[in-house]
């Protein structure tokens, strides 16, 4: 008996609900222009907040993507720390002291150099592979085509261990290349193209400064892909054979090390910072004069700009929002307001309060979607037009769209819950004797 009258009662509120969302959607095609006003603020603010989220996750995205490019466990020393500053055994940390940046100080500090790299290659015993890095730029030469200022990066063994070395024609370097110094390159897609054109590059013979080089092989083409090395348009070649280029004695470069298994993270860095103060003949007392980088540091620095990033966005984006809100808010009062005799005619004839609630919620809440759903799209085609070639992939995401869709429903519930509540509070008798 009881489930009987439950369904039925279910029935004519379905039955009510049904007839109140259609009375919601007449009202809104009655006043076109009512509605597009609604529609333009709350497309505004949604087409500003998933367009910031937007360009903010690609950035992130390509950004987050090349710095993975040694791996999270990968510890670069160099003279200067990667971001904010330094603590007292030279660990980079997020914060920046009161004098700022202090780049006066690291400046004076010697180049981390081969001799560096040679000393702790030799006496670690923690490292599963260590490498080096020196960068030069020099003229490079094929036939009648030319590069200035190209990119040299002079590597030692080990590398291909620290970062993705992924080619699209020929080899990488033998260990007798490498320990020899052979006159070979790798070169990537952008000085091929610059040099050779369609034509393959592997096999061919071209000048570096005053120095003959073959290429043996083509990295493949990185692209939106942001990294700590730019092998698009670099020249890799072995470290032994850089010597031969120029002096590289006092050459600033960056040391690459990653531990061997099972060596936990603070054995692995004391053991680099204890090395190399040795190879420097540091003191006790003495402060370190090289930094001793964590990629995981470099990554949660990144996380935290974006993660600050995502905050402004969003506090800029709350204003379009807010504006969208309160015209809705306000269209909904002009409603309940053109409505009060129609309510008291409901309400007489026996209509409850959730359903002229449901009423304006319903207005209200399909107001602020439609308006998300034309913001979204307005992001879709600012996206569609962005042009593949200025370096940053710019991708829609779901969550972005659910996120926009989620907060346009929120909005909207919001903006009509007060017109709503006074409408369906109106006495029947005062809302039909109302003129």
């Amino acid at each position: 008996m009881a489930i009987g009258k439950i369904y039925k009662r279910s029935v004519i509120i379905a039955k009510l609900l049904t007839e109140s969302i259609s009375f919601a959607f007449s009202q809104l095609r009655s006043d076109k222009l009512r509605t597009f006003l609604s529609l333009f603020g709350v497309s505004i603010g949604i087409f500003s907040i998933v367009a910031i989220l937007t360009a903010i996750d690609s950035l992130k995205g390509v950004i987050m993507e090349g710095l993975k490019t040694f791996g999270s466990d990968a510890v670069i020393i160099q003279r200067f720390p990667m971001a904010g500053g330094e603590d007292e055994d030279g660990n980079a940390v997020m914060e920046v002291g009161e004098d700022g940046f202090k780049w006066w100080e690291y400046l004076k500090r010697p180049a981390v150099t081969a001799e560096d790299y040679a000393f702790l290659k030799e006496n670690t015993r923690y490292s599963y592979a260590i490498s080096f890095m020196v960068q030069l730029s020099a003229e490079v030469k094929y036939q009648r085509n030319s590069i200035s200022g190209c990119g040299i990066s002079c590597v030692a063994s080990d590398w291909e261990k620290m970062t993705k070395v992924e080619l699209s024609a020929g080899r990488y370097f033998s260990a007798e290349e490498l320990s020899r110094g052979g006159n070979v390159a790798v070169i990537g897609s952008e000085v091929a193209d610059e040099l050779f054109g369609e034509g393959d590059p592997v096999g061919k013979r071209i000048k570096i400064g005053a120095k003959d080089a073959y290429v043996i092989g083509k990295f493949k083409e990185q692209g939106d892909e942001l990294s700590l090395v730019d092998t698009d348009n670099s020249i890799f070649v072995p470290l032994n054979f850089g010597k031969y280029m120029m002096n590289l004695r006092e050459k600033n470069g960056v040391i690459v090390a990653k531990p061997a298994e099972g060596v936990s993270e603070t054995d692995f860095q004391d053991e680099l910072r204890n090395l190399m103060r040795a190879r420097r003949r540091l003191r006790p007392g003495d402060k370190n004069d090289f930094s001793v980088n964590k990629m995981t540091f470099l990554l949660s620095f990144v996380q935290n700009i974006f993660s600050s990033l995502n905050m402004a966005g969003w506090v800029i984006a709350g204003f379009s929002l807010l504006i969208g809100g309160f015209g809705i808010a306000n269209i909904m009062f002009v409603s309940v307001k053109e409505r009060t005799n129609m309510i008291g005619i409901q309400k007489a004839l026996g209509a409850k309060k959730y359903v002229i609630l449901t009423q304006f919620l319903t207005e209200a809440a399909f107001l602020a979607i439609t308006g998300g759903l034309i913001g979204i799209l307005m992001v879709w085609l600012v996206v569609l037009a962005v042009p593949e070639d200025i370096g940053l992939a710019m991708r829609l995401s779901l969550s972005n769209i659910l996120s926009g869709v989620a907060i346009a429903s929120v909005i909207g519930v919001l903006a009509g819950f007060i017109p709503a509540r006074i409408g369906a509070g109106l006495n029947p008798v005062d809302a039909i004797n109302s003129k």
